[in-house]
């Protein structure tokens, strides 16, 4: 049993803690041993009055003077504030640091995380919610490594917001790298959704540790006799026990109350103790504050309103009392062991406690204290955000103000990346209701709120802004784009196409019905099921054709037109030209950047993939490569960062650089992973690094990419860049399974003929297909070729011409494979893609048998980074001799 401490009583829930004690003692040694150590994870939980609180004192208590403590505590009624516990965590170390010293600390992350933590201002976009939450785990990780050993308590957990519990979770999977021990404690089942997900993942790191239990008996009448005297006898403690079921905050505050009336310790005393702890909560504990006073109870609710880190002056205020007075009233609180703390700031001796008082606030009277405290919390000069908390438990009113603030709280919420607490402001602003004039936009702020985080739940609330809207036209044509957007990313597509039909045909010849009809294109451009292909592509030229890019609507029709093109293989220098007009001074034009919100960023991997193909690599790198430097500054870390990265690991692989393809196209999948599971961005990204993988020559590795993301038939019905369907033929026939491989390719050929698809290097689907059949099949491989090197000339790069020529090549035999091979190399070498021409120059000299074209091959293959290839040259210089 746990000893008590020197010079006073043991503490109740140290009663029966050795194990949890032994465990706290060897996670702070080990914490302290050296800097290179890592850390941990503890997690207590228990039952309200179980311990948990006092428990995390004694961590406390075990780490001073040994590591620097840092501690926050969630609160029933602050839940809703985002940040505010991990915040609360970080205060201290916050506080000490100078804005240049935080800049200087921080790095690039102080832009991002800076205003979560409220050490900068936000900026005027929409933050990414995941990009702030590592944003976060960045600075607390940087921070670590000034106040090492540093010890982190978190008490509460459950009633933390969702904001400091994502980042907790993802900050959980960075302590084995770190010199920091965490400690949590939380009451189980007792959080909901999101927070209770991230609590389970906490749990799921921690080092094991079973629920607190109860005291029992022998526990209790020790801590009554250690409280109490020796003379306590056996029944008297055995009823203490059964009054409290060992609970031991109860036993405690039922030990004290049974001092404050000189209750003898014995067996005819025992029979008051039901009466003496039924004053500790409920309506005892009400009616003892009560006895206190009305001025007393006013103080005690309007810390109660307030929360946590509660503000002398603040709680004055809204009581309506003196300064002087207020201040006999906290003194009478903390005297009943309610509140604790002085001038610095207020708490409640115990969560329960500030339940309790809370919930015996009289329903009219705490709705009006919690408008009280938003005008005070406003006043003060702490802004719409955070008077949010208090604004969303006022009645309904019809008071157009009160939704001014809320949408104003709302658009602070989001540019901190807390898109949840900026949803409860919108939604308790519907209830007020807005005014008529404002009722669809403020559905439509809504709808963009969610728009990062959860698509399908956007689709409701910008449906619901449509049937509002009326005739406002602006507002109309901009929520059809988003509501688009969010099908889209639903893999909602034909709905999607759908809903802008109906508007575009609302509205007459302007800039708006041009936008829509881009908006239309856009979205039919990847749609893989499209019934009227050729008749959309001949309609898209017309309309594209005058245009000269005056601006962004023209300048996304002539982008959609230039993809259109590339996808059915038309000459590439016209492509690029159409691509080129959309620039200004060569360079994205305003409003239609990566963040931008006029247009997705749909329509910008459309410009670059259209380079990729036309061989214009390097631009298309600047395209790409500003779309992660964009995202990666807005501290944009999910869907949007995954998509670029995806697109630039593409860039990469053309140009031969495998390795940093392959690099950047695992992060896509790390970072998509994060966003929810078999989305478009996920078979996109899986697809590009297949193909990768297979140029590499790790076969396996592909394989298992295929197999995690299941890409297989059905499809999605959005088209991806390099085909599905070439990629995957071409995987089966690299594993072995030739005939599945050869139907897949089958499958290809059909799909790109119904829509008129037919650039070979977008879709490579004929160049294996007659490999595979130029020993069965040689008539038809033949033919295949035939139609490659067409197709090849009329779009026009050197890589496509080089690659047709190769194909051609493998087909023949003896002077006339030579011959062709030599071509191939010469088209390739004028090309970008450094990989296709090592593999040309390998092919040529095994045709060949030219040891200085294998050595040229080799090197080739080694800078690109193709093993698989490298090894191949190395086996043929070998057969030759060398």
């Amino acid at each position: 049993m746990t000893q008590g401490r020197p010079g006073g009583a043991t503490w109740a829930p140290l009663w029966e803690r050795d194990a949890e004690l032994a465990a706290v003692a060897r996670a702070v040694d080990e914490l302290c041993s050296d800097s290179t150590t890592a850390g941990g994870l503890l997690v207590f939980q228990g039952e309200a009055g179980i311990g948990k609180t006092a428990l995390l004192a004694e961590v406390r208590r075990i780490a001073q003077g040994r590591a620097t403590v840092w501690s926050a505590r969630g609160g029933e009624t602050v839940t809703s504030v985002p940040f505010n516990v991990v915040r609360q965590l970080l205060q201290s170390a916050l506080v000490a640091l100078t804005p240049e010293e935080a800049k200087e600390y921080l790095g690039d992350w102080y832009a991002i995380a800076g205003p979560a933590l409220g050490i900068a201002e936000p900026g005027g976009t929409q933050a990414d919610p995941q990009g702030v939450c590592d944003g976060l785990v960045e600075a607390v990780v940087r921070l670590a490594g000034l106040h090492w050993p540093l010890v982190l308590l978190i008490d509460d957990a459950h009633w933390a917001d969702q904001e400091t519990l994502h980042w907790l979770a993802a900050f959980a999977q960075r302590l084995k790298e770190l010199p920091v021990l965490v400690v949590v404690a939380h009451r189980p089942d007792e959080a909901t959704g999101e927070s209770a997900r991230h609590l389970a993942a906490v749990g799921a790191a921690a080092r094991p540790s079973p629920p607190l239990r109860a005291l029992t008996p022998d526990a209790a009448a020790g801590l009554t006799r250690a409280t109490l005297g020796e003379h306590a006898d056996a029944p008297f403690c055995r009823e203490v026990w059964a009054v409290t079921g060992g609970n031991p905050y109860e036993s405690v505050e039922l030990l004290a109350k049974v001092q404050d009336s000189e209750l003898e310790p014995v067996e005819s005393s025992a029979g008051e103790l039901r009466a003496l702890n039924r004053t500790a909560r409920g309506r005892g504990l009400v009616a003892r504050l009560e006895g206190l006073g009305t001025d007393v109870t006013r103080f005690a609710w309007a810390a109660a309103i307030l929360g946590t880190a509660i503000s002398h002056d603040l709680a004055a205020s809204l009581a309506g009392l003196p300064r002087e007075k207020a201040e006999r009233c906290a003194e009478r609180l903390r005297a009943a062991r309610i509140l604790l703390g002085g001038e610095e700031g207020l708490e409640f001796v115990h969560p329960l406690i500030a339940s309790t008082v809370y919930r015996s606030i009289p329903p009219a009277t705490r709705t009006a204290m919690h408008g009280q405290a938003a005008w005070a919390v406003t006043q003060s000069g702490r802004g719409p955000a955070a008077a949010s908390r208090h604004l969303l438990e006022v009645h309904p009113d019809d008071d157009p103000e009160l939704v001014d603030q809320l949408r104003e709280a709302a658009a602070e919420h989001l540019a901190v990346g807390a898109p949840d607490a900026a949803r409860r402001c919108l939604e308790r602003a519907l209830r007020e209701p807005p005014l008529p004039e404002i009722h669809a936009r403020v559905l439509y702020e809504l709808g963009c709120a969610t728009l990062l985080t959860s698509p399908a739940t956007t689709i409701g609330h910008l449906r619901e802004a449509l049937r509002a809207a009326g005739s406002d036209r602006r507002l109309r044509v901009d929520a059809v784009c988003r509501l688009s957007q969010a099908l889209v990313h639903n893999d909602q597509l034909e709905e999607a196409l759908r809903v802008v039909d109906a508007e575009a045909a609302r509205l007459g010849p302007g800039p708006d019905r041009m936008r829509l009809q881009g908006v239309h294109y856009m979205w039919e451009g990847i749609h893989s099921r499209e019934e009227d292909a050729t008749g959309r592509s001949r309609r898209l030229a017309a309309l594209a054709g005058p245009l000269q890019g005056r601006d962004n609507s023209e300048r996304a029709l002539l982008i959609l037109r230039a993809f259109d093109a590339v996808t059915r293989g038309e000459n590439a220098e016209e492509i690029v030209e159409l691509c080129d007009r959309v620039l200004v001074n060569g360079r994205l034009a305003p409003g239609l950047g990566w963040t931008d919100t006029e247009w997705g960023f749909e329509l910008l991997t459309m410009l670059g993939g259209s380079y990729i193909f036309t061989d214009r690599l390097d631009r298309a790198e600047s395209v790409f490569a500003e779309g992660v430097r964009a995202y990666e500054a807005a501290g944009w870390s999910g869907g949007h960062l995954a998509v670029a990265k995806a697109w630039l690991g593409l860039v990469h692989r053309r140009r031969g650089r495998l390795n940093e393809a392959e690099a950047s196209l695992r992060e896509s999948l790390r970072l998509s992973d994060r966003v929810g599971s078999g989305l478009p961005m996920h078979w996109d990204a899986a697809c590009k690094l297949i193909e990768t993988l297979l140029a590499r020559g790790k076969v396996g590795e592909a394989q298992e990419i295929a197999d995690h993301y299941g890409i297989a038939p059905p499809y999605p019905s959005t088209i991806f860049l390099p085909d599905i369907h070439s990629v995957r033929g071409r995987l089966l026939i690299a594993t072995g399974r030739r005939a599945e491989g050869i139907a897949e390719l089958e499958g290809a050929a059909k799909t790109a003929n119904e829509r008129g698809r037919y650039n070979t290097i977008v879709a490579p689907w004929a160049n294996d297909l007659s490999r595979v059949l130029a020993l069965e099949d040689p008539r038809r491989a033949a033919d295949l070729v035939k139609d490659v090197r067409i197709q090849a000339e009329l779009f026009g790069t050197e890589t496509a011409i080089g690659e047709a020529l190769r194909c051609a090549a493998a087909l023949e035999s003896g002077p006339r494979a030579v011959e062709l091979y030599a071509r191939a190399v010469a088209c390739l070498e004028a090309s970008p893609c450094a990989y296709e021409h090592a593999v040309a120059r390998v092919e040529y000299g095994i045709a060949a048998g030219a040891a200085s074209e294998l050595a040229r091959g080799l090197a080739l293959a080694e800078s690109c980074g193709a093993d698989g290839l490298a090894a191949r040259a190395r086996a043929s210089l070998e057969m030759v001799g060398v």
